[in-house]
Order: structure tokens, then sequence, then C-alpha cells
């Protein structure tokens, strides 16, 4: 398949997905939107769209001016039935264009903590194990969007993954980093690091990286179950 990806910050690129796709004989074409690089005009082009992470909000069209874009092609590749895979912000976006609400989560959730299997998600080809410890950055979260399946939660936060159908996957945390990634991502934003009950220290959560082999487990899981749609 051909795979297009949305990159929102040079430190938050496929980490794990990248091997897992071209392993697989997939072909890879990415948007680099802090680049200044503008989205394909259409869906036509791919078969699949990867929705990354980054620091910036959904809400912030004045200082990101090609969220109008990207969000406009996230909806339309949803509607055309691609496969859609968001992670953290992406999530968020695809919450967003479906209709569903993003706000600030009640507590900042940076470091590794477990995500739970909710009863709702039961029946899902993206059933969720009972639990798996993942590697969380966010200050923000979604409501559930309208016709989604709910799939996971966490002590800090209700809204840890939804699924439409076997083709539209979005998830609050991340299971694609390796520990470059992770280094990467806790240089680039140290000032996330202020105490409170959900946040590791910096060097604790670099430690931990690499070290998570449910967690790789699960990200196969959901990647075969979106390929094979």
């Amino acid at each position: 398949m051909k795979v297009h990806w949305f990159q929102h910050v040079p430190f938050e690129g496929l980490g794990a997905l990248e091997g897992w796709l071209l392993a697989r004989g997939h072909t890879l074409s990415c948007t680099r939107f802090h680049a200044g690089e503008t989205p394909p005009p259409t869906h036509e082009g791919f078969d699949w769209l990867i929705v990354m992470g980054g620091p910036m909000n959904v809400y912030q069209h004045r200082d990101h001016p090609w969220l109008a874009s990207e969000k406009r092609l996230i909806r339309d590749a949803v509607a055309a039935g691609k496969r859609v895979l968001g992670i953290c912000l992406g999530a968020q976006l695809i919450a967003d264009v479906l209709g569903g609400k993003v706000y600030q989560n009640a507590e900042r959730e940076i470091g590794w903590f477990p995500v739970r299997a909710v009863p709702a998600g039961a029946g899902s080809p993206f059933e969720f194990p009972p639990e798996t410890l993942v590697l969380h950055w966010h200050g923000d979260t979604f409501s559930l969007p309208p016709g989604s399946v709910w799939l996971a939660d966490s002590a800090a936060c209700a809204h840890q993954a939804f699924a439409v159908g076997s083709r539209v996957l979005g998830l609050q945390f991340h299971l694609e980093m390796n520990p470059a990634d992770v280094s990467r991502i806790a240089q680039a934003c140290s000032e996330d690091f202020a105490p409170g009950p959900y946040v590791q220290p910096a060097g604790e959560l670099v430690a931990r990286a690499g070290k998570n082999g449910a967690a790789a487990a699960l990200l196969e899981r959901i990647l075969t179950v979106l390929e094979q749609g």
C-alpha cells in the first residue's frame, strides 16, 4: 500500500512504524508541516494515512494555518474508507474532524503509565489486552467522536484510544517511540517536566525506553488489523 504520513515537528517521526511498514513492502511519503510542506490535494494518492504527534493544539489555527488543510484531508480520508491512524496529536485531530471535542485534560500525563481495556471495546478488532504499559506525553484529551468505539483508559485520562470500524484508530499514547525517539522528545520538550502527579522525571522516562515488549506486541497487532482493514 501507499502510506502517507504527517509530521508536525522534526523530533516526532514514525519510529518503529517505519520498519514495520517497509518490511511489508509498503511505500512511504510524508508531509512535513514544520518545514512548510503542503499536503496532497486529495486522498487519492494514498491508501493509508498516519498522523503523528506534536506539541501544538488542534485549535491553534492562527499559529499553525496548515491545520485547516490537514483536518480537511483527514476528514476526507476517513470518509473515503482509507486506513487512518492517529497518534497523540493525531488522535486528537481525528476526534476533532469526526465531531469530538478536544480540551485540556485534568492532568498532564508524561511518562510510562498503563492503559487499561474498557468493556466498551470488547469485540472490536482492536480490542485491547487488560493492561499495557505505554509512553504518554500529552496535556489535552478529547471526547469520543460519534460512531466510535472506546477502547482504553488510564488513571489520569479516560479516553486513551478509540476506533471507527477496522480502518480508523486514534491512540492518545505512544507505542512507536524507540529509545532514540524518547531521548529526542525529552530534550526538545524539557519544559514539560514541571512536577505533577502523572509526570515522571526525564531520566526515568528515557531509562525505560526500549524495555517494553508488551507495547511492541500491541503495536504489531494494531498495525496488522489496520493493514488487513
